[in-house]
This record gives C-alpha cells, structure tokens and sequence, in this order.
C-alpha cells in the first residue's frame, strides 16, 4: 500500500533512501509535558541525510496561534535552506511514530507540493528494524522551490463557524474524548473546554495500530463511520493546535476522500473567543 502522495513503508524508504531527487524531513514535535527535545533527539540520530523541521519556527509569527500556516515566503525561503525543492520526492517522520509528521505533510500539500508522504511507523519504527541512523548535518544543495498555495485546504474561524451553522460540512475534532467532551481542562491555559457544536470526535489513535502505522483503508473508513462521519459532506478537521488534525486528514485521503481541508486555529482558536459558541458530552 506504499503511495508517495500519501504513506510509505520503511521498506520502501530504505529501498529509495539514495535516490537523488529523494529529500527526508524531520518533522518530530511534542507537546510540552512530553518534556522532549525534537531539535536535540535530531541531532543526536535521524535518518541519513533527513533535515530538520522546526514546526514553532517555520510558522506565521505574526499570529498569537501556535505554528500557524507560514507566509508562502517565508515557505519557500526555508525549504530552499534545507536544499528542498521542485521535482524533490519528500517523506516526512517523526519521533513519535506518526503524529506531527501529518502536519508537515499537510503543509506541504497547501503549498502545492503532491509529491510528498508520511512514513509510516515514523522513527522509532525505523530504529526497531535496524535500518542506519546518522548524527551528521545533511549535505544541503540550493534548490529552488515553486509554490502555489491551494486555499481549499485550510479554513479560518469565520469559514468554520459558517459552516458549523449550516451543517453543510463535517468537522471532525481528532482530540482525546474527554477533551471533547469538555471533562478536562484544556492543555493550554485560558481554553474553555468542549467542542465546536455539531463536530464529531475521532481521536486520532483510533486511526493507528498498535505499532504506531496506520490502519488500512477498510478499518480507516469504519472508524469514520463510527464516529458518525458522513464522508459525503466536505470535512473541516480539527485538533488542539492544529497538528493531529493532519493525521485526520491523512487518513481521508488515503481512503480517497479529497474534499477535506484543515481549521488551522483549532481549539485553540476556538476555544479562546468567549463569543464563539461551545458544546459539551458528545455530539
């Protein structure tokens, strides 16, 4: 099931690792109670010739949101850095086996770049299969990067609450349940807690193995379907911050749905603004 748009094996990886046009991202992020170091873990083993991809670094600093979409600019200026750019196939993992991978994926996508996919297992599945690691920086060659940023994959606050209040999309919030439910507080201080109203809740773990790699095709699709997704109306996906609601995504795409885009604020966005309606219990 190894696509290059969308999720590849290690397999395949080891076997295209000394591809000339192939380019491995880093892209490890962790919440702050998981009291790990993405930069650090980087530099002390990766996958040869992988770059590092600081996702707080390479956002819309202009934005109070965490890691907001870049400006296109700033997009480009960054890749050419890391010597990524047109004709590069591109596969992106990180250190928790797939999580903020999608994201970066996502990002990519936005930017118009279709040549591009998540390993699946990501890193801790890699090392387990004794497969070679480096702390050695990448040997970085210019290359210059075209983007045409797709609009249809993202969404704003305005575009969400429309349509949350006319029900024309399915938002799905891939958060814990009970963050959904609005029975914890929020990680991030100031969020009130629930959800957007009439959004599902599918956390993102419901769509992996145990071994961190997504489920296949048959066992995605009935997961959404479980958690009342009508996969026949576009969907709005949405996370915390804007993360895991790409594994959601991902994870559509791979069943062959399309019409989906991501609510980059999230919930915490959403969660901020005393004047933007909440829910709470389940949908």
């Amino acid at each position: 099931m190894d696509d290059p748009k969308t999720l590849v094996s290690t397999n395949w990886l080891a076997s295209h690792l000394k591809d000339p046009d192939l380019r491995v991202i880093d892209a490890s992020w962790y919440m702050p109670a998981d009291n790990r170091d993405a930069r650090a873990e980087y530099e002390a083993a990766h996958i040869p010739g992988a770059r590092f991809f600081d996702i707080d670094e390479i956002s819309d600093h202009r934005s109070e949101l965490p890691h907001m979409v870049p400006p296109v600019e700033k997009f480009m200026s960054r890749m050419r850095a890391m010597g990524v750019g047109d004709g590069h196939q591109v596969v992106v993992y990180d250190g928790a086996g797939l999580f903020s991978a999608a994201r970066v994926w996502w990002l990519f996508r936005l930017m118009g770049k279709t040549d591009v996919a998540v390993l699946d297992g990501g890193f801790p599945k890699w090392r387990a299969e004794g497969h070679p690691v480096e702390d050695m920086p990448p040997v970085i060659r210019d290359r210059h990067m075209t983007v045409q940023r797709q609009n249809h994959l993202v969404k704003d606050v305005t575009q969400v609450a429309r349509a949350a209040k006319l029900k024309d999309h399915e938002i799905i919030d891939a958060r814990a349940a009970e963050r959904f439910r609005g029975e914890v507080e929020e990680p991030r201080e100031g969020l009130r807690s629930g959800h957007i109203p009439g959004s599902r809740n599918l956390p993102f773990g419901e769509l992996l193995k145990d071994d961190g790699t997504m489920k296949d095709t048959d066992a995605l699709k009935a997961a959404f379907e479980a958690a009342g997704v009508d996969l026949k109306k576009p969907a709005i996906t949405s996370c915390g911050s804007g993360v895991t609601a790409a594994i959601l995504s991902l994870a559509l795409e791979r069943i062959g749905k399309t019409d989906h885009a991501v609510y980059d604020g999230s919930w915490s966005e959403w969660g901020m603004y005393d004047d933007l309606p909440i829910a709470t219990g389940e949908a």
